[in-house]
């Protein structure tokens, strides 16, 4: 998978090898503090 996008890395690669295994990326941490503060951290 050439590019990426959202909240969450996926292991898995074009050819559908990989793990599979579901990584929350720290943009997630980031959004998720955004929604429970509503965005007075910002």
């Amino acid at each position: 998978m050439a590019k990426r996008y959202g909240f969450i890395y996926v292991d898995k690669y074009d050819y559908g090898n990989g793990t599979k295994q579901h990584i929350k990326k720290d943009s997630f941490e980031w959004y998720k503090n955004l929604i429970h503060t509503n965005a007075q951290d910002l």
